[in-house]
């Protein structure tokens, strides 16, 4: 069975058109009529014909928050498309991060000028830029999605958190899901027609259908469809309907890639108190995160660089000795610029 069941189409002018089978795309690609091409993992085809027809039903994404891992589904009356299941990014890491860059920017106004006025400095509209990430990411994947799929309906499940009335105002925003999701929601009504499902009618949606949900916290944190692509699909399925049961449980996993990103200066002074410059996203004249083809290793990814050599990492690392440390630049052919790996898995080879 091959890894997709159905296949994104384009046509000449890069425009959306209803995804088509498996076995079809590879007559039309045998036969010339169309051209293959893969969209971050995805495998597509461009039509070098005109369409027989440019009737595009309406396609629904259905998309699960949550604060470790979310999911989405790309389904129309008839089938489902696509079930992407994304690790959320690490706001931890994020944080960590900011706070050293404070601490620098602290210690260089002490060393080189005086105390100035503090400037206030939220343009992104006061969302911490820790929890800007994790909706940046989720624009994104749409942004991606919605380049190989003529999406039309999102359908977004909205977290509230419990407040208590009469409570100081942090106690309205203290979760990262709840800080920021007005702007997101913004974004997503200026684009397509959104729906909002609050969190506690999405077990309702489930239960109707006869589905059933993963509870356990380790079961969460598994690979199957029923940990949170199950709501995802329920949610897809609630805007444009036609199922009972998800006729195709296969997910596409995406794990974002975190870069260290360039700092003026070490935060500790060497020889004579010069400070080395420390943190990059370029390494020998390579970009952290450049897809790349090497001629023994296949696909492989840019995470390093040591000398003259490159190190790089499998889009699937799964063993211990996965990564590729003296890797020749003239060995390996540029292919794309990523921001997450991706893996594939059928529903025999999701584990828990």
């Amino acid at each position: 069975m091959p890894y997709q069941r159905f296949v994104p189409v384009v046509d000449v002018n890069q425009k959306t058109l209803m995804p088509t089978k498996w076995s079809r795309a590879i007559n039309w690609i045998r036969m010339r009529k169309a051209t293959p091409f893969y969209k971050r993992g995805i495998l597509c085809v461009r039509l070098n014909v005109e369409p027989s027809a440019r009737i595009i039903n309406p396609v629904c994404v259905g998309i699960d928050t949550g604060s470790r891992k979310e999911a989405y589904t790309v389904k129309s009356e008839s089938h489902t498309y696509l079930n992407v299941q994304s690790d959320a990014v690490n706001a931890k890491a994020i944080r960590k991060n900011l706070e050293a860059r404070s601490d620098m920017r602290r210690g260089r106004r002490n060393r080189k000028a005086p105390c100035r006025q503090p400037r206030y400095n939220r343009s992104r509209g006061g969302i911490p830029p820790s929890t800007q990430a994790r909706w940046q990411m989720k624009m994104r994947i749409l942004n991606w999605l919605a380049k190989i799929y003529p999406i039309s309906y999102v359908n977004i499940e909205d977290i509230r958190v419990k407040t208590m009335p009469g409570d100081r105002c942090w106690n309205a925003s203290f979760s990262p899901l709840e800080v920021g999701k007005r702007w997101f929601y913004e974004l997503l009504d200026n684009r397509w027609i959104m729906t909002i499902t609050p969190h506690t009618e999405t077990p309702d949606l489930r239960n109707f259908l006869g589905l059933e949900k993963m509870k356990e916290l380790k079961d969460k944190l598994s690979d199957k469809f029923e940990a949170h692509c199950v709501d995802s699909w329920a949610l897809a399925n609630a805007t444009v309907g036609g199922h009972i049961k998800p006729d195709n449980k296969s997910i596409f996993y995406i794990t974002p890639l975190l870069f260290n990103r360039r700092q003026l200066h070490d935060r500790q002074p060497v020889i004579n108190g010069v400070r080395n410059r420390c943190g990059t996203t370029r390494c020998g004249g390579w970009k952290y995160g450049s897809l790349v083809r090497h001629v023994k290793r296949g696909l492989m990814y840019v995470n390093g660089f040591s000398d003259k050599y490159l190190s790089l990492m499998p889009l699937n690392p799964q063993k211990k000795d996965a990564r590729y440390r003296s890797a020749r630049p003239e060995d390996c052919k540029f292919l794309t610029h990523i921001s997450w790996r991706w893996r594939y898995a059928s529903v025999d080879e999701q584990v828990a």
